[in-house]
């Protein structure tokens, strides 16, 4: 009788308790379009020609208790109820954030790998938070003309209405080596990749555009419109050498296969 006693007392006391409380970065995933690509312009070695392949644009949300940073924003909203052959744009990333409580104004910083439009599409929703660009794009980008579809998804800050920092190297986010942009040069001059480490998960590699998909990974492939091929490959070398050591999960951003490698959206990686 003690015995039963003493168990219902236990047990009553556990479901009392107040479940343990998330971890203080957490990492979510969700796409921002998608995308009909020939493969040929991925491999300058003729490796894919004559295939095509649905790509995704892969964003990503970190929460940290210094902050909320989005990295890549993926295709303009102009496409939603406006699909193109080409792409097409099923949720904003506003709307995205609803599931999580989120409003754009509640994004501290605005995480750019680099600037192709595809990266970029979504930025302007978010007119109050600091962007983070490699420098050498910065450049690239300041000099196009304010029309150019490449300039055009950054006004704002090419504007000079919003805070900015061009990212001469490597940058640590929050100050604390939990999130880190890591130059990555070659596929655009200043082209960045993002780690995070999580609590729970372990290390997070995020490609940018380091590489498009996995059998590209699996041959160290060069896009034929990268701006340098010696940068890329030297950027492959540093990226898996990182990958290795951290043991880290690599999430190619393009591929559905590695963005279903994270919880479906909105739950989080921890």
């Amino acid at each position: 009788m003690l015995k039963a006693v003493f168990a219902a007392t236990a047990a009553l006391a556990l479901a009392g308790q107040a479940a343990p409380p998330a971890p203080a970065i957490q990492l979510y995933a969700f796409e921002c379009g998608k995308l009909q690509e020939d493969l040929s312009w991925y491999s300058d070695t003729f490796r894919f020609e004559g295939q095509k392949r649905e790509f995704v644009a892969g964003c990503f949300l970190i929460r940290h208790p210094k902050g909320v940073l989005l990295w890549d924003t993926g295709l303009t909203p102009d496409l939603i109820g406006k699909p193109t052959p080409e792409q097409s744009l099923a949720a904003t990333i506003p709307d995205r954030l609803k599931a999580l409580g989120l409003t754009p104004a509640a994004v501290t910083y605005v995480g750019i790998s680099h600037y192709h439009a595809d990266h970029t599409g979504g930025a302007r929703d978010f007119p109050n938070a600091e962007l983070l660009i490699g420098a050498r794009d910065w450049e690239a980008l300041r000099a196009l003309k304010d029309n150019h579809p490449r300039a055009a998804p950054l006004a704002h800050w090419r504007g000079g209405k919003g805070k900015m920092q061009a990212i001469p190297g490597d940058h640590d986010v929050f100050g604390d080596g939990a999130v880190q942009m890591l130059a990555m040069p070659g596929h655009t001059p200043g082209h960045t990749a993002l780690l995070v480490k999580l609590p729970r998960t372990g290390a997070v590699l995020l490609s940018g555009d380091e590489y498009h998909f996995r059998e590209n990974r699996a041959l160290l492939g060069v896009p034929k419109f990268n701006t340098s091929r010696a940068e890329t490959l030297a950027s492959h070398a540093r990226f898996e050498e990182i990958a290795k050591v951290l043991k880290a999960k690599v999430i190619i951003q393009h591929d559905a296969r590695d963005l279903a490698l994270l919880p479906a959206f909105p739950k989080a990686a921890e």
